[in-house]
């Protein structure tokens, strides 16, 4: 199982949010490349980051800030805003290893199945998920589907890889939503990636012997409550039964 160290930007700044709240952001960075390094430097291997102004208005204002972070040297997964052809082939072109597409997979899902035509493994979408169903515009809204149906209806379309979010569970250290993630592998053919709430190696020990694809640390991280080479020790087995 892989571990997707967390970017969260905002105003070109490394920030958290608690449950997907603008109003409670706390900023742990005003050099985001400069965590990407540092978590590059601690094992990393892959990194998780997201324009949450982006995903919130639906732009891409942190396209710059993405850049100099896949210029550090990890694989980049990207999301936030990422609403059109163009935005999706610009951050390709600038280095991505993965986009990830979330409000449109909503509201537009032959765009989703276009743009997994055209790029195929690196298009991957996020489904954010409360009271049972998929929120869209930066967690600001819930959309009118159900979560996993929504799921259902991303596999039909040829994606591979989901970033789902338990957003009552994000930013609280709680702990993993671990039956949701344990359903869904077992529902879904889909690289599962889980986000919200991993906050311990043994919430990283039971995702990946779920058969997790991988799990997003974010808060966890920032504070010092997960050592990063401890967390990717454990994700790939080589750590904690």
């Amino acid at each position: 199982m892989l571990i997707f160290p967390a970017i969260d930007l905002y105003e070109g700044r490394a920030v958290r949010l608690t449950r997907g709240d603008y109003a409670q952001m706390t900023v742990y960075g005003d050099d985001p490349p400069s965590v990407a390094e540092a978590f590059k430097e601690a094992g990393a291997r892959c990194l998780h980051v997201v324009d949450l102004e982006g995903a919130r208005d639906g732009a891409t204002p942190n396209f710059d800030v993405v850049r100099a972070i896949i210029e550090r040297g990890a694989d980049v997964q990207v999301g936030g805003g990422i609403r059109s052809a163009d935005a999706v082939r610009r951050y390709l072109d600038a280095g991505a290893a993965r986009v990830i597409l979330g409000t449109a997979a909503i509201t537009s899902p032959g765009f989703v199945r276009d743009m997994t035509a055209s790029f195929g493994g690196r298009i991957a979408v996020s489904v954010d998920i409360k009271d049972g169903f998929a929120a869209i515009r930066g967690w600001t809204e819930l959309s009118g589907q159900k979560a996993f149906d929504f799921c259902r209806s991303m596999e039909d379309a040829g994606v591979r890889a989901v970033v789902c979010t338990d957003i009552s569970k994000d930013g609280l250290l709680s702990g993993a939503n671990l039956p949701l993630y344990r359903e869904l592998a077992e529902s879904f053919s889909l690289d599962i990636i889980a986000s919200g709430g991993v906050s311990s190696p043994d919430d990283i020990a039971a995702l990946r012997d779920m058969g997790l694809y991988g799990a997003i640390l974010g808060k966890a991280l920032y504070t010092g409550g997960v050592d990063l080479a401890e967390a990717i020790s454990v994700a790939e087995g080589m750590g904690r039964a």
